[in-house]
């Protein structure tokens, strides 16, 4: 009984999804909530004063890691969904914690709404991603994705080293 249950879920699951027009914008708005809720929360697991904490010499500082997804979501996110970048933030890295956790935030939301902006008839259009290079609107939105993991992964290796753990490994409440 049970079985037929979760394959009767399944099934219907499935069909939802293929009825769905947009599955590729579909899909990475369906992943924003959860990745943000685990970056935001990984930032604001840090305590302030291990924002310049780097783990080598050759490594940037957790505040500049912050920096940079606030920049990488902003940037990406305005390609993504044809919007002017969101410019002079004038953040620094060592900017304070608060400041930095509000643009991380605020880098979210940007591209909450960016990301309703955009359908998957818009995948093929040509997009400026970083550094002038030119690539597609799905490329975008697949570099966001991972910019998500690569990033999450990065912030919860500076928080173990740290003696914390990421959100993801701490224990259900």
């Amino acid at each position: 009984m049970k079985r037929a249950l979760v394959v009767l879920l399944l099934l219907a699951a499935t069909a939802a999804l293929a009825q769905d027009k947009n599955p590729v914008t579909s899909a990475v708005r369906e992943m924003l909530p959860r990745q943000q809720k685990n970056l935001v929360a990984a930032v604001e697991e840090m305590p302030a004063d291990k924002f310049g904490y780097k783990p080598t010499e050759q490594q940037v500082t957790f505040g500049h890691l912050v920096l940079h997804i606030v920049e990488s979501n902003n940037h990406l996110c305005s390609r993504i969904g044809d919007l002017p970048e969101v410019k002079g933030t004038n953040l620094k890295d060592d900017d304070g914690k608060d400041k930095l956790v509000a643009a991380l935030k605020a880098s979210f939301e940007f591209c909450s709404t960016a990301l309703g902006k955009v359908d998957d008839s818009k995948l093929s259009d040509e997009v400026e991603l970083f550094g002038g290079r030119r690539g597609t609107r799905a490329f975008a939105l697949i570099a966001l994705t991972n910019d998500w993991a690569d990033h999450y992964s990065s912030a919860a290796m500076y928080l173990r080293l740290n003696g914390l753990l990421p959100p993801t490994a701490q224990p259900k409440k």
